[in-house]
């Protein structure tokens, strides 16, 4: 890619947008950063070093003057598609990519990436970890750095966690492999409708831009149809379909390519429990296989590797009570995979938040079948409860507080304490990250 000398506007003084911009200078681009808001404190030394060899930001607003000037845009992942900045971009014909997409256009190491609704970061995370042990790989994108800030590394393979967001503007991007761990509604206002948001995540299996190898859920519906679209080679997971998948017969994970069953390792094994982490581990079988690493390896790593922070993260145990920080849980699908971990056992559910105004019935059902009490918080409360109650749960605690919901389920003396919010943190806090903390925090106070 040709960047000598090109003015290369970045939208979002952020992670990412730092990152392109360091990328694009090193081109010889000359970079120029628009940011709508004020500068976080904490981007206030790295604006400094940026302004000092050259870079032109501006914040508080985008100005005609930058997106006139531009000759390529690299835009945050958080400006969605319909906002006025991008559209005056568009009219003047100047092309908009993401941060990945920059990434890969400056590298010939091959990516293998992993999209969907929910499983992401774990199937990310556990990918790389096996990778990692006869290659040279990093996790990227949405999980840990931006991968134009890798680029320097000299990586085998990037492992990169790709939101809807981020393949949108992704227009030519093609990777080696692609996962596409399951598809639910979600972000629709941002991608103004539901086949919108699935057709930004399934451009990288379908068409040109489809990766040489395609991973696709078996029991997803949407999936199934996908695949006599993709352009390469199709693998399922988590069921015996056809001569390339991966499932599990008789307690066990069985890999199958082009028709010959290898035996990979026993669920008993896995550090990792329930049925959608046994899925996130047959994800990052197939990718693995496809990547070259031995049985022995991909099942030595799988034993030793622990849930992400944040991801049905067990967090200690209290007078026969076990604590569950399963934060990351910001939407009613990836709390259901939660959920539906626990059989047979007293679980006191802590959910609510931020609305995302999504439909609950499978969410109601999964409660009704696996947990005992509900303790419902912040703006979804209401909503949330009236749901329960029409669909048959009536044993619902309302609590005004985060940690008094905590207080709450404690004093209830369940087998298991379990935060899987199905709901944004940002009515109470300022990511689900900050929302984990505060509740692993809080446990390990009680637990002193």
């Amino acid at each position: 890619m040709e960047l000598n000398n090109k003015n290369v506007l970045i939208l979002g003084l952020s992670k990412s947008g730092i990152a392109a911009a360091h990328a694009a200078q090193k081109q010889g681009a000359k970079i120029f950063i628009s940011e709508g808001r004020s500068v976080k404190p904490e981007f206030e030394p790295i604006v400094k070093s940026l302004q000092a060899v050259g870079t032109k930001i501006e914040t508080e607003g985008h100005s005609d003057d930058f997106i006139n000037s531009a000759d390529l845009v690299v835009t945050s992942p958080g400006i969605p598609p319909h906002a006025e900045v991008i559209q005056k971009i568009k009219t003047r014909g100047v092309e908009i990519i993401s941060e990945i997409e920059l990434a890969w256009r400056l590298t010939k190491t091959p990516f293998a990436v992993i999209t969907g609704t929910n499983g992401k970061t774990t199937t990310t995370a556990l990918t790389a970890y096996i990778v990692k042990s006869q290659f040279k790989a990093e996790a990227c994108g949405n999980i840990g750095l931006p991968p134009c800030e890798l680029l320097e590394e000299n990586l085998d393979w990037f492992i990169l966690e790709a939101s809807s967001f981020q393949l949108e503007t992704s227009n030519t991007f093609r990777p080696k492999i692609a996962v596409f761990t399951n598809f639910t509604p979600d972000h629709i206002d941002w991608h103004q409708g539901l086949e919108n948001y699935f057709n930004a995540k399934a451009k990288i299996f379908a068409g040109e831009q489809g990766a040489d190898f395609a991973i696709l859920n078996a029991q997803d519906k949407k999936l199934v149809e996908l695949a006599p679209k993709c352009r390469g080679k199709v693998f399922f997971f988590d069921g015996d379909r056809g001569e390339n998948c991966a499932f599990i017969r008789d307690g066990e994970i069985i890999y199958k390519e082009n028709g010959v069953e290898e035996k990979i390792i026993k669920l008993c094994e896995c550090q990792l429990i329930g049925q959608h982490n046994y899925q996130n581990i047959m994800c990052a079988i197939i990718a693995a296989k496809l990547i070259g690493i031995t049985s022995q390896n991909i099942r030595e790593k799988i034993m030793e590797f622990k849930a992400p922070e944040h991801r049905l993260e067990k967090c200690g145990e209290l007078n026969g009570i076990t604590f569950y920080n399963d934060s990351k849980a910001t939407n009613p699908e990836a709390a259901i995979v939660a959920i539906d971990s626990f059989n047979n056992c007293d679980v006191a559910l802590i959910a609510g938040g931020r609305d995302k105004n999504t439909d609950l019935t499978e969410f109601c059902n999964s409660i009704k079948n696996h947990i005992k009490t509900v303790i419902l918080i912040g703006e979804a409360a209401q909503r949330f409860e009236t749901n329960l109650r029409e669909n048959g749960f009536n044993n619902i605690i309302n609590e005004g507080t985060f940690t008094g919901a905590i207080d709450k389920a404690i004093s209830l003396k369940p087998d298991v304490v379990l935060l899987s919010p199905a709901c944004a943190s940002f009515d109470m806090f300022s990511s689900y990250e900050e929302r984990g903390k505060v509740f692993k925090d809080y446990v390990r106070s009680k637990l002193q």
